[in-house]
């Protein structure tokens, strides 16, 4: 089993990688080991051993899915000289309703939604570190004498709100045409 500080193994990694592309595809709120195993080559004993536990393996996946999350974040600010609140607005939009991050997406909102129901789970404050996480990089896109502002941080928590809400309503109806027309509109106010 990994423990702080120690890299994981190559066998650990590349059970991960296979639970990460499995979880896409079956979520992990009904995440069951046996299966999950089976579906990967391993066995449950073996997924134990390395993660200590469901829980700990949940945590790696969600460890697993920030970190897809982190990459777009780390590259939108080298793309632009002073890209601007709406510039990195309107690039995580385009990131965020790709066909291909649908399944991404779809295990967002579930670990967002289980760490508001399920706080001392794996879940633990997924949510909070998500919110966190993306109004840092958009505090970034904001000059630095608004940033500091009561203002500049109503503005990205308004923006942040407008793409999570816009993710959900994707997500639920699949009209990304409708959907990026509204975070279009609302960018431009």
């Amino acid at each position: 089993m990994t423990t702080t500080g120690t890299p994981p193994s190559a066998r650990e990694t590349e059970l991960l990688e296979r639970a990460y592309a499995y979880s896409l595809e079956h979520g992990l709120a009904d995440l069951s080991l046996r299966p999950l195993a089976t579906a990967i080559g391993s066995s449950p004993r073996v997924l134990l051993f390395l993660f200590g536990s469901k829980d700990g393996l949940i945590r790696a996946l969600l460890n697993r899915a920030r970190a897809d999350e982190l990459a777009l974040l780390d590259r939108i600010p080298t793309q632009y000289d002073e890209p601007g609140l709406e510039v990195v607005a309107r690039e995580l939009w385009k990131w965020l309703s790709a066909p291909e991050r649908r399944a991404l997406m779809q295990l967002w909102v579930e670990a967002y939604g289980r760490s508001l129901v399920d706080p001392a789970g794996p879940w633990a404050d997924y949510a909070r570190t998500s919110v966190e996480v993306w109004l840092e990089l958009l505090a970034k896109a904001q000059p630095a004498a608004v940033r500091r502002t009561a203002r500049g941080r109503a503005r990205r928590t308004a923006v942040l709100a407008m793409l999570r809400g816009g993710l959900l309503d994707l997500l639920a109806t699949g009209d990304l045409k409708r959907t990026t027309a509204a975070v279009e509109s609302l960018l431009h106010e």
